[in-house]
């Protein structure tokens, strides 16, 4: 992949290979920002589990304290007596049986997170092949299937999100905004490592944490030193 000018100037600004204190990587990054939009700040861990095995997938959702920047739009599928609950809340997309028969129709998923009430899974697992590939299908283990919509809704609005492993082991997440000050960065990124470590998988054996890399949207990645990341997770307790 071919790189703009831009990037590779701010590659050459920085030792790529030194692995960097957490909130000195995240300084780095907000200084190699370039763009003249306001670049969302991401974060890749590199975990050593097995993502083949059941037992070591890494899933779940977590609350940061600072919001992640962006306006998250979210779904809720439910039936007619919930529906002014979740609006209520802040849902953008809310509906049914026929909302699920819109999306079987090819209607554009308009969402970044997809909320379901229990009797409405029946429904909503017809969706299977189309909001599984996009990390859209709600789970249980994600806090996205519920009976309480409204709270959902409201915290998933508030900066709650679901992090999950791709078929390589890694997560990646946003964790705000390069226009953020250093603590709501530093506050952020501790809260999810803090809950990244705790979720470690028991099958999970040797190494759990390989490498962590932050990054903005259009700007090199910089590598955190993580044989104390730790000590910098508990930052969030």
């Amino acid at each position: 992949m071919a790189h703009g000018r831009k990037y590779r100037e701010a590659s050459e600004r920085y030792d790529k290979n030194t692995r960097f204190p957490a909130r000195e990587a995240l300084e780095l990054v907000k200084t190699l920002a370039s763009a003249k939009f306001d670049e969302t700040v991401e974060v890749v861990y590199n975990l050593g589990i097995d993502p083949r095995k059941a037992d070591q997938l890494v899933r779940g959702t977590v609350s940061l304290p600072h919001g992640t920047g962006k306006d998250v739009r979210v779904a809720v599928f439910c039936p007619a007596d919930k529906e002014n609950e979740a609006e209520a809340a802040g849902a953008d997309v809310v509906g049914g049986q026929e909302l699920v028969e819109a999306i079987q129709g090819g209607r554009e998923l308009d969402f970044d997170v997809a909320i379901a009430t229990p009797d409405m899974m029946s429904e909503v697992g017809k969706l299977g092949r189309v909001l599984g590939p996009r990390g859209l299908m709600p789970n249980p283990k994600a806090g996205t299937v519920t009976q309480d919509v409204a709270k959902a809704v409201t915290e998933f609005k508030a900066g709650r999100l679901e992090y999950r492993n791709d078929k390589f082991g890694n997560i990646h997440v946003a964790v705000g905004k390069v226009s953020f000050g250093m603590d709501q960065l530093v506050g952020n990124l501790a809260t999810l490592t803090s809950e990244v470590v705790r979720a470690k998988p028991a099958g999970a054996k040797g190494r759990y944490l390989e490498a962590m890399t932050v990054s903005s949207t259009m700007g090199p990645g910089v590598k955190i030193d993580v044989g104390h990341i730790e000590e910098f997770a508990e930052l969030a307790s």
